[in-house]
C-alpha cells in the first residue's frame, strides 16, 4: 500500500501531564492498527513537553476516515485536560518513503 498523504501532528502537554500524553499516544497504538488505510503511524516525543504524530495513507479518503476515527475523537475528549493548547494538526503530502 502506498503512503501518499500523512498527518503531522504536533501536541503540547500542560505542566504536569506529559506522563499521561505520553500514556495516551502509547495506548492509542491498537487503534491505529486496526484502522485498514492508516498505513504507518508514529508517536514521538520532541521534549518534555511536546509530542508529535506522524501518520500515512494511501489518499486522502484515508486520511479523512483517520481524521474522524477513534484516536481522533479519544484526543479531542482529552485535549482540555491534557493540552496547553489546541492540537496543531497538518494535512502533508508523501513526496519520498522507504
Amino acid at each position: 500500500m502506498e503512503k501518499n498523504v500523512g498527518l503531522l501532528v504536533r501536541l503540547v502537554a500542560k505542566p504536569g501531564k506529559e506522563q499521561a500524553v505520553a500514556d495516551f499516544l502509547s495506548s492509542a497504538l491498537p487503534l491505529a492498527e486496526a484502522e485498514q488505510n492508516t498505513v504507518t503511524w508514529y508517536a514521538a516525543r520532541i521534549d518534555e513537553q511536546t509530542f508529535i504524530i506522524f501518520d500515512t495513507f494511501p489518499d486522502d479518503e484515508g486520511r479523512q476516515a483517520h481524521l474522524s476515527g477513534p484516536i481522533a475523537a479519544a484526543l479531542m475528549v482529552h485535549a482540555e485536560e491534557l493540552l496547553a493548547e489546541a492540537p496543531d494538526i497538518k494535512p502533508v503530502a508523501v513526496l519520498a518513503s522507504k
